[in-house]
Formats: C-alpha cells, sequence, structure tokens
C-alpha cells in the first residue's frame, strides 16, 4: 500500500511504514516539505494512489464532501510521544492494511480503530 504521511506527523512514521513493506514518504520528502498545502498532498495521493494519513480535519472535511484524498487514516491519538505512536502502528498496522481493503476512510485512537463507512 501507498502511503503519504502529513506534516502533523513525524517522519519516523512514514520510515515504520516503509520498513513494514510499505511505500510510504513524508511531506518532509516532497520539494516544498512541510509547507506542501493540503490541495498539493491531494493532488499527490490521487496521481498515486497514496493514503494520507494525517491528524488534519481538513482532509476529513474534504473526504466527507465527495474531495480527494480518494483514502485517509485519520490519527486521532491527542498528543502522544513519538515512540507511542509508533508502537500503536506497530500493533494496529494487519488491522490499518484490512480496513483499507475494504473502506477508504479509517481512523485510528489510542486504543481503536474505527472504520467510516
Amino acid at each position: 500500500m501507498k502511503f503519504l504521511v502529513d506534516a502533523q506527523l513525524p517522519r519516523s512514521v512514514a520510515r515504520q511504514l516503509a520498513t513494514a513493506g510499505h511505500d510510504a514518504v513524508h511531506t518532509l520528502d516532497l520539494p516544498a516539505g512541510n509547507r506542501t498545502h493540503d490541495e498539493e498532498i491531494q493532488a499527490i495521493a490521487i496521481a498515486q494512489g497514496r493514503v494520507v494519513v494525517t491528524k488534519d480535519s481538513d482532509f476529513v472535511t474534504a473526504f466527507i464532501l465527495g474531495g480527494p484524498p480518494p483514502k485517509l487514516l485519520l490519527v486521532s491519538t491527542g498528543n502522544i510521544s513519538n515512540d507511542a505512536l509508533l508502537r500503536l502502528f506497530a500493533v494496529n498496522l494487519p488491522g490499518l492494511m484490512a480496513a483499507f481493503a475494504k473502506y477508504d476512510f479509517v481512523e485510528i485512537g489510542g486504543a481503536t480503530i474505527t472504520i467510516h463507512a
């Protein structure tokens, strides 16, 4: 699966996804870095078939209104350490992949994966 990790999340999330065998980039890897506008992130997600991984509710609003990105992973953990975030992804990655096999909008919280159908 292909991912584009947004600026509110650490680059280590993209690295962890890549280590797990996925094609993952972080906004820091893009020409404008963390200054990449949401519209450009959406365009890249569409063109490259990437799931946008974000904490930004603007992407949720766009998705609900029928706009891009085509697949969205909302991270709704609140403020947690990077180590805790990476553990959360490591434990839940199989469940996230299973969810994205059927659904386009998935949310991961501190203890749950929520599917928005």
